[in-house]
């Protein structure tokens, strides 16, 4: 029986090459577009899930409590934390910490040196993350001081293989001597701890810079928890809620977890509560994949419907000849399923050709793995229910004609099926008007990010980390560069001033409310630091060199000035550890993403023990400038490697999520007007086909070629009227919310909607004018001739 369903699809399917090629092409569009996306969620929702103990690890949360602010919530702790956890809370099973930046460090054996990226951690480390050892035992490799565990990359690097790694002694920034005990296989890509080595934290808590560690009121060390299988996770939160309070009086600190595989998809938070992250992006796309998808489906659905008139005497003479209904469904939807696998077919080649762009565009390494059992039923799952719901409506719909009539000539579809697959058109355009507003405020917001003031002038400006030997002689390098040709001005810093890390809520000033507590970005500059950065100065002075008291002098941005409701900063005193004079206010400039609100900074004078050198460069001198900061550099530093970052690429890189999903959303987009398009061009194909000889009786009573392709094209734009009228006040709903993600952020103008409604209008005269033009065109003598 299904042969014969079978062959009678191909057959239908080869005898109606036109209408067969529009449908296979929208739905293979439609999938391959859909099968991209579901590719790139899956690597989303696969991200840390690999840890073979996942329903157990946690990390801990802070949420910091400012009054008159919002509360800040960060994974930043304490470094006694992890120790109080395991002694306090029997649902701890171990605490781990690790550091929470990558820490580059130069790694030499024998004449060859590199930059590795890695981090310190705790001897657990490997005990309660699936991080496979290669060799060495998971409880011993960081129980020792001086030992490292090394990547298999940077193993395979220096020695060829992790075998002959073992035991090997590496000399780490010019310094300590470290064994490798361990070489672990390669971090995952889809990971959010990743490293290269891995050192004992103990060995930095015991060294010159580590000490904060010791002291419940520092914050920067992360703490990950393996908690006992079963733990209510609500009363754990509970119960961890006051653990610094019990330990520091003076905190304002209260604690919770977050599961580490929502870590990353979960990453944002508003006072305490999951504010979204990653997810909403990961929805957005969903939705998208879903919207392109009913668009292909809605074509299929819409071409059949309208072609049924053609098959009603075949659907009479079946019945007539004892075939009942469900038969005829049941050889519809196979139809349709056939349709859908062709389609499938043709989408997954496209998707094939496609995928190293995408993973280009998106910098995943997602890949069509037909080994793997989840993405077969992925596909399959694809393929079918795209086969069922694009089938389903014609196949009843075509199974349910009367013989009686439908023999005798005189089927005409009802009034109910032309509102329907009107009403089908409308579907299809209110998504293709909402993908053109989403895509047009993406878009704006981009360029907004782009080309905002944030307060500083980022384009040619170079930095370049201060390690080895340049720490001691920054003054001396400070001057060389200086004095290069092409080097407006050098400063220093110990962050970099895009995102400002380190933070106090321990500020006191003349007046301030005892209850009153804010939370201060700090910045520790060098000279010349507003004038590298061109930051504009609103009162007072910079610090100067004149000046030997500047190093305990402070300069506020405009926010920190209003926050401690100053109205005549310059001269008030501040205390920050040590009491001193404010010097200096400076207008706003972007410490932070532009996710977060303007924050209140506090810079301070600090010459020595800065992280970063910053140069500004003359514009088009930057190919000059960096070969003379290299011959600089390696003069005073030849063991490590010359290292540079512009400021301006890193602000890219730091909204790179929202450009790839601004390309992607643009991309899709237009792939969704474009099968709809398809759509609309086979209904136009079908009209003119039927409306043939009504049009030829026209042009002999002497109708104009506008006036016929005006007749052929006006229903259809009347829904497209109606689409846009539905679509642009759910795309004003919808992309408000979105923007509300941004403390700044582009508005929602009137003409976005109007470009809109007047790009979905052009589109479909456009597409309907093919047909229509060739209709009204045509001579009358051909379509009036007796069949």
């Amino acid at each position: 029986m299904y042969k014969n369903y079978l062959k009678m699809a191909y057959r239908n399917l080869m005898r109606h090459k036109v209408f067969s090629l529009i449908n296979i092409s929208g739905l293979a569009l439609g999938m391959t577009c859909s099968i991209l996306i579901l590719l790139w969620v899956k690597d989303e929702l696969s991200v840390n899930r690999f840890h073979s103990d996942i329903d157990n690890l946690y990390r801990v949360m802070e949420i910091q409590s400012y009054p008159g602010a919002d509360d800040l919530t960060t994974d930043a702790n304490p470094g006694p934390l992890a120790e109080a956890l395991e002694q306090e809370l029997p649902e701890v099973k171990e605490a781990v910490r690790t550091t929470a930046w990558s820490m580059p460090k130069l790694f030499a054996y024998g004449d060859k040196s590199i930059k590795v990226d890695g981090r310190y951690t705790d001897a657990g480390f490997f005990e309660i993350f699936s991080f496979p050892l290669l060799y060495g035992n998971q409880k011993e490799v960081l129980a020792q001081p001086n030992t490292v565990v090394i990547s298999e990359k940077i193993a395979n690097q220096f020695f060829g293989s992790p075998e002959e790694a073992m035991g090997k002694v590496f000399k780490i920034d010019n310094n300590k001597s470290y064994t490798v005990t361990g070489v672990a296989k390669d971090a995952p890509k889809n990971s959010t701890i990743q490293f290269d080595y891995v050192l004992p934290l103990e060995d930095w808590i015991n060294s010159p810079d580590g000490g904060w560690l010791k002291e419940w009121g520092n914050n920067g060390i992360r703490t990950f928890v393996q908690l006992q299988p079963g733990t209510d996770i609500v009363a754990f939160n509970e119960k961890i809620k006051p653990i610094v309070k019990q330990h520091n009086q003076d905190s304002n600190i209260d604690l919770f977890v977050q599961s580490v595989s929502d870590m990353y998809l979960y990453g944002d938070f508003r006072n305490g509560k999951v504010g979204g992250g990653r997810i909403e992006t990961v929805r957005l796309l969903s939705i998208v994949a879903i919207f392109i998808l009913v668009i292909a489906c809605i074509n299929f659905m819409n071409l059949a419907t309208a072609r049924s008139a053609k098959r009603a005497k075949e659907v009479g003479v079946r019945k007539a000849i004892g075939a009942n209904k469900s038969a005829l469904v049941s050889q519809f939807m196979v139809e349709s399923v056939l349709v859908s696998f062709l389609a499938l077919f043709v989408s997954l080649n496209l998707t094939g050709m496609l995928l190293p762009s995408f993973n280009d565009l998106t910098g995943k390494l997602v890949s069509l793995d037909f080994t793997d059992p989840s993405l077969l039923l992925l596909l399959l799952g694809v393929a079918i229910v795209t086969g069922v719901l694009s089938g389903s409506y014609p196949a009843f719909f075509l199974s349910s004609f009367d013989p009686s009539v439908v023999l005798k000539g005189t089927a005409k579809l009802s009034k109910r099926v032309s509102v329907f697959r009107k009403g089908l058109v409308v579907f299809q355009f209110i998504l293709s008007a909402l993908l053109i507003v989403s895509t047009l405020v993406v878009y704006l917001q981009l360029q907004y990010i782009r080309t905002q003031n944030i307060g500083m002038d980022r384009e040619n400006l170079v930095y370049l980390p201060l390690e080895g030997e340049l720490q001691s002689r920054y003054d001396i390098v400070k001057r060389e560069l200086q004095s290069t040709p092409g080097v407006m001005s050098v400063t220093a810093s110990n962050q970099n001033p895009l995102m400002v890390g380190n933070s106090t809520g321990g500020v006191d000033w003349k007046g301030k409310d005892p209850e009153a507590s804010i939370l201060f970005s700090i910045l520790n500059v060098d000279y010349d630091f507003l004038e590298t950065m061109d930051i504009k100065l609103k009162e007072g002075r910079t610090f100067s060199r004149n000046f030997g008291t500047d190093t305990a002098a402070f300069i506020v941005n405009k926010e920190a000035a209003r926050l401690m409701q100053m109205q005549q900063p310059v001269g008030e005193w501040l205390q920050m550890g040590e009491k001193g004079h404010i010097i200096g206010v400076v207008e706003n400039f972007r410490t932070t993403s532009i996710h977060m609100p303007q924050q209140p900074l506090i810079m301070r004078l600090q010459p020595q023990n800065q992280s970063w050198i910053y140069a500004r460069i003359a514009p088009g001198k930057s190919k000059d400038v960096l070969a003379a900061m290299e011959q600089i550099v390696k003069r005073h530093n030849p063991t490590y490697p010359f290292e540079y970052h512009f400021l301006d690429q890193d602000f890219e890189m730091m909204y790179k999520s929202e450009a790839v999903m601004g390309k992607l959303t643009t991309y899709f987009a237009g792939i969704a007007i474009f099968i709809s398009c398809l759509g609309l061009f086979g209904l136009a194909l079908f009209t003119a086909e039927q409306r043939t000889k009504e049009i030829g009786v026209r042009k002999v009573l002497g109708a104009s070629v506008a006036s016929i392709v005006y007749l052929l094209s006006k229903d259809f734009l009347k829904l497209v009227f109606i689409a846009n009228i539905i679509a642009l006040p759910l795309g004003w709903y919808f992309m408000s919310s979105w923007l509300e993600n941004y403390a700044d952020r582009t508005e929602l103008t009137w003409w976005i909607f109007a470009a809109a409604f007047v790009s979905t209008v052009i589109i479909a005269m456009v597409t309907l004018s093919f047909h229509a033009v060739k209709t009204a065109v045509a001579t009358p003598v051909t379509s009036l001739r007796t069949e």
